[in-house]
């Protein structure tokens, strides 16, 4: 396996955007790339006393796209651009927040679309290689590229504001110092090439995607333990069913559950408590797929965000042309994650029914609560609140942002996405999600344990008991449950 990862600008596979976001892997840039940057930065430089108005080089951006910018202010007024838009607000972003973001705006550069000197280009690459992050607070982007936080990254590049390097956050300057980089000299399009694009949401959205598919795999594990806590029927999992309703997400997780399961004695002729269990149990696969099949429309377009142009205006140096475009826009990938979001919402709430399912006799023959004794512990009698709770927080963050928006900039910029507070959410709905599956496993762990069949349940199933067993004990008398719940939280947020 290659120590680097090449970048041309239109084949990053996400599984190698997480492996530079998240393992620190180096990058370099591809000579056809290059060559395509040289070309771009040409044609610009070749074109800078033309009398045809040219966004962002010789003419203003935004409201003031009426200004003209003559060539003896091209350093200043780039340089000013950086400045203006440095306008977001905190929360910060964390380090692979930046790194995605870093690696997104590179890889969309080489593309050599925007005109932006080569030099620059060096520099997102090299701030991924040596650990420089900037500072970028996260709050101000509307969407419709992120030019308020993206500018951050400008600063850096100048040697002003603060990045994080090796574990400390110093003065970029500082940092550029350490690793023998000397600050950017702006030149023509550059500061409108370096803030706008959507490389922050559409780096979040790369991270997300990671999450939620590991997230998935989890809810799968914790719902086959469910299973055997009530003892339920495995007839839904049945091979010669499924072939007839052929959804991916679906296929995907019935699979996996089966080899979950493998061994269990679930599997066992007339085990099953009822003809069929709720539909929480019965369809969790199908619903649990129908996750998946929104995240891989998301995916699909995100790898189209990632890998294409999204400038304007864009430099076609082959016709000797600058326009004008859309391109800019990143709705298609950004309705995709809100879908993720509503099926996000989905699994949460099937994983609140199966744990509720699990505190009724009447579906495990049970005790009450999972109680182990009768009118001398209450057991899982309160905790139903906090898990209905945080799932009402999922439902109402799961509710579409992206109509929400202002017409900006004199009017002109009238659409917006709010692409990075819909990230920003999806990541709050996991984290809720994982109290919710925890608090399931507090409960299915009990009805294992109850019911006797601690050494019947499959092997993969057994590591997860004995993981959890190891933070939470049986509930054998009451005691304050929060603890419990967020160390539940942790064993299957960390599994």
């Amino acid at each position: 396996m290659s120590s680097e990862i090449e970048l041309t600008g239109n084949d990053l596979a996400i599984d190698e955007f997480i492996q530079v976001v998240k393992e620190g892997k180096k990058v370099k840039i591809a000579d056809k790339a290059y060559q395509k940057l040289k070309e771009a930065r040409e044609y610009v430089l070749n074109n800078l006393n033309t009398d045809k108005p040219i966004y962002g080089m010789n003419r203003g951006v935004g409201e003031n796209k009426d200004q003209v910018v003559f060539s003896e202010y091209f350093e200043k007024y780039n340089r000013n651009l950086i400045y203006a838009h440095c306008v977001a607000v905190k929360p910060e972003a964390d380090i692979q927040e930046v790194r995605a973001a870093l690696l997104g705006r590179l890889n969309t550069l080489l593309l050599g679309r925007t005109g932006i000197q080569p030099a620059i280009v060096e520099m997102y690459r090299d701030f991924l290689n040596y650990g420089i992050h900037p500072v970028i607070p996260q709050r101000g982007s509307v969407g419709e590229g992120d030019i308020a936080c993206l500018s951050h990254i400008g600063l850096a590049m100048l040697g002003e504001g603060e990045v994080y390097f090796k574990g400390e956050r110093i003065k970029a300057q500082k940092a550029l110092d350490k690793t023998d980089l000397k600050p950017v000299n702006l030149g023509p399009k550059d500061g409108l090439a370096i803030v706008s694009s959507n490389a922050l949401s559409a780096g979040k959205a790369a991270l997300i995607v990671d999450k939620v598919e590991e997230l998935v795999k989890k809810a799968d594990l914790v719902y086959s333990l469910s299973l055997e806590g009530i003892k339920g029927n495995v007839s839904p999992l049945d091979k010669r069913v499924k072939k007839f309703r052929p959804y991916s997400g679906q296929k995907e997780s019935i699979d996996r559950v089966t080899d979950y399961l493998e061994g269990s004695f679930i599997w066992q002729k007339g085990i099953a408590e009822h003809l069929q269990d709720p539909v929480s149990f019965r369809s969790a696969c199908h619903i649990h797929g129908a996750v998946l099949d929104s995240l891989n429309y998301a995916k699909e377009q995100l790898k189209v965000q990632l890998n294409s142009s999204d400038d304007n205006p864009c430099v076609l140096y082959e016709d000797d042309d600058i326009v004008s475009t859309g391109n800019f826009e990143p709705l298609s990938w950004v309705l995709g994650f809100e879908m993720v979001a509503n099926g996000l919402s989905h699994l949460s709430r099937i994983s609140t029914s199966r744990t509720k399912h699990l505190s009724n006799p009447e579906t495990t023959g049970l005790n009450r609560f999972l109680t182990p004794k009768m009118g001398d512990t209450i057991a899982f009698g309160t905790i139903q609140k906090p898990f209905s709770a945080l799932d009402a927080e999922i439902r109402d963050l799961a509710n579409p942002s992206s109509v929400d928006y202002n017409e900006l900039a004199g009017d002109i910029e009238d659409h917006g996405t709010n692409a990075p507070y819909i990230m920003q959410k999806l990541e709050k709905i996991i984290d809720n999600i994982y109290y919710i599956l925890g608090i399931e496993i507090m409960h299915s762990t009990q009805a294992v344990e109850l019911r006797g069949v601690k050494e019947a349940i499959s092997d993969k199933t057994c590591d997860l008991f004995k993981s959890f067993r190891k933070e939470v004990t049986f509930l054998d008398k009451d005691r304050p449950l929060s603890p419990d719940i967020e160390k539940a939280k942790k064993v299957i947020e960390n599994y």
